[in-house]
């Protein structure tokens, strides 16, 4: 997700968890409840309205966590994209080593250090996206690897699927106007055609379709692209521009990013995170300000998407599902997933990082959370 602060691999986070019953909203609060006392720059967030974070015992950021042969395996931002086994979701965790054997095939500032995993499985295949950015900046890609065994490998490192900033077709719009960071990937269920969802800051979370081997985009240089959700700045000029700055947001600072697809009968939600993720060191930002999980929901899977009011994401809305509480025990979460027990019968599990002021905000914590 985007820095344009220091790099957030310096920071390590809480994998946490929340059952959830999709019926649209989930029992974790649909919106931000009453704070108990007066919060501000500086201050941690006082609410205990949302259930305070079930920490488990892995450090990750960015996670991205699957359920495969009844076991669990937790992908994280950082050197190479390390990632672990466990057999519940508490641990403990066994390291299975890093997904990529050394920095990315994608020959851009960042390639040692990828952020953000997404990891699928299909047909016996296991396909893991990242980014490979410069921090601050739209210089960024979205690579894949791919493998036939996810606890032994080899990963294949395919390389790039997109480019923003600078790299083929970068200056084809919407490549023109987004960041290629934070991939997520969802799989039609209906007509099985594939999709990648990007997207962080500028002109936040877009969507076009892959080909049907996962590991391309349907057309690079004419995507069949789609805006899923833009924040709206008021007193700001909201139009799009066909074209930005890699360096900077001329309109104003638009903090979505990190969008997660998924898809539980009949509708499809766009998860995503609002607000500042990190470098909390010095100061807070004004409450509210910090990360946020929120989302919307369509009948189809390239929207619109509304949230709980029926406001469109593209248009600012998004209902928040889990923010800051508990004078800081669970601070500026995001990052977030879904994993889907619809197979199982059971809940769904929304899993996301986040902060602990009694650890120190610097710091990420672990893996797991609420219940």
């Amino acid at each position: 997700m985007f820095a344009s602060i220091e790099h957030r691999a310096y920071q390590m986070v809480l994998l946490s968890l929340v059952a959830l019953s999709l019926a649209f909203i989930s029992p974790v609060n649909a919106a931000p409840p009453v704070a108990s006392g007066t919060v501000g720059v500086g201050s941690p967030v006082q609410t205990t309205g949302y259930p305070i974070a079930l920490q488990g015992n892995l450090q990750v950021h960015d996670p991205s966590v699957i359920r495969y042969n009844n076991n669990y395996y937790a992908f994280t931002g950082g050197v190479s994209i390390p990632y672990f086994k466990a057999s519940n979701m508490s641990g403990p965790w066994e390291s299975l080593g890093t997904v990529l054997n050394g920095p990315s095939v994608i020959q851009r500032e960042g390639r040692e250090d990828p952020w953000a995993p997404n990891v699928m499985e299909y047909n016996g295949s296991f396909y893991c996206y990242y980014a490979v950015s410069r921090d601050g900046t739209r210089e960024s890609s979205i690579g894949v690897a791919i493998t036939a065994d996810i606890d032994r490998g080899p990963w294949t490192d395919l390389g790039e699927i997109i480019a923003t900033g600078t790299g083929l077709f970068s200056s084809n719009y919407p490549y023109s106007a987004s960041n290629a960071i934070d991939p997520s990937v969802l799989i039609d269920p209906k007509n099985g055609q594939p999709y990648l969802a990007w997207g962080s800051y500028w002109t936040n979370i877009w969507q076009a379709p892959l080909a049907s081997q996962l590991t391309s985009v349907e057309d690079r240089e004419d995507p069949d692209a789609v805006n899923l959700a833009y924040d709206i700045l008021p007193g700001e000029d909201n139009a799009f521009l066909k074209s930005y700055p890699a360096t900077r947001e001329p309109d104003g600072t638009r903090p979505v990013e990190g969008s997660f697809m998924y898809y539980r009968e009949p509708w499809y939600y766009l998860w995503f995170s609002h607000g500042q993720c990190c470098n909390f060191e010095s100061t807070l930002p004004p409450a509210g300000d910090e990360y946020s999980i929120r989302v919307g929901r369509s009948a189809t899977i390239q929207g619109p998407y509304v949230d709980e009011s029926g406001t469109n994401l593209t248009d600012g809305g998004g209902t928040i599902i889990y923010g800051s509480n508990n004078n800081g025990v669970v601070y500026a979460p995001g990052g977030q997933g879904i994993m889907s027990g619809a197979e199982t019968g059971d809940f769904d599990i929304l899993y996301y990082h986040y902060l602990n002021e009694d650890i120190g905000l610097n710091y990420d914590v672990r893996i797991p959370g609420n219940s």
